[in-house]
Formats: structure tokens, C-alpha cells, sequence
């Protein structure tokens, strides 16, 4: 049972690569969950592909994967507080042109800002029992 679990090891990074394909192959996407207040949308949806490649090669070859656990923590749970609630409230005007059922998508949103919470917990929990490599964060 102990070499089934193990594999969770490496399919918990890896599942990140679904977010390096939408980064990647639809980059509007990407941009679209960018803050109005923020400027140039698409480099920060490359930047945010950039930072998710860290994480998951240095979770999966386990250097320096305490910190990249960490550094993932943060940014997923600056995304919940900063993107998604605020859209799941109604506060994002972006919202509105994604599309004709802007309650139906604020209701989504909410499902992101809980699945967020949720990844940022899994994150923690990785970080903390998992992670091989302590030497930046001790």
C-alpha cells in the first residue's frame, strides 16, 4: 500500500501541468483572471506559467521543493483572497464579458476561491511531511 501511496508524491505536482496547458495554450484565459488594476494581462499569465514550471520540476526532483510547496502556498492562496473572491462577489468587471450568466460564474467563482483554500492546505501539508529539501526554509 506504502509504494501505491508514494506515487502521490509526484502526481500531486504534476497535476499542475493542467494549468501549464491552459497558461499555454489559451493565454486569453490565462489574462482574463488577471485584475483590471494590473497591467498587461498576458505577461503576467506567462510569468504565472514560468513560476507553476519552478514549482513542479522542483517538487518533482525534490530540490529545493520545501520552498517551491511554500512559494506555491502563497500564490494559490493570493489568488483565492485577490482573483477569485472578488469576482465571486461581483466586484471584477471583467467578469461580465466572459460571459451572458454572470451569476452562474460567480458562482463558480466561489467553487475556485474554496478550491484554492483547499490547495493552499494540501500545499501546507507537502510542504511540512513531504518536502525532502529544507536548506532555504529550515
Amino acid at each position: 500500500m506504502d509504494k501505491i501511496l508514494s506515487i502521490g508524491r509526484y502526481l500531486f505536482p504534476l497535476s499542475y501541468l493542467l494549468y501549464v496547458g491552459l497558461h499555454m495554450g489559451k493565454p486569453i484565459v490565462g489574462a482574463a483572471f488577471v485584475p483590471d488594476y494590473l497591467p498587461f494581462p498576458y505577461l503576467w499569465n506567462y510569468f504565472t506559467l514560468g513560476c507553476i514550471m519552478a514549482f513542479i520540476i522542483s517538487a518533482v526532483i525534490g530540490k529545493y521543493d520545501k520552498l517551491a510547496y511554500c512559494m506555491m502556498a502563497v500564490y494559490v492562496i493570493l489568488m483565492a483572497i485577490l482573483v477569485h473572491l472578488p469576482r465571486a462577489i461581483g466586484h471584477e468587471t471583467g467578469i461580465e464579458a466572459m460571459t451572458a450568466n454572470f451569476e452562474r460564474e460567480k458562482e463558480l467563482e466561489m467553487v475556485n476561491f474554496f478550491r484554492n483554500i483547499m490547495l493552499t492546505g494540501a500545499l501546507m501539508g507537502f510542504a511540512r511531511y513531504i518536502a525532502k529539501d529544507k536548506r532555504v526554509t529550515g
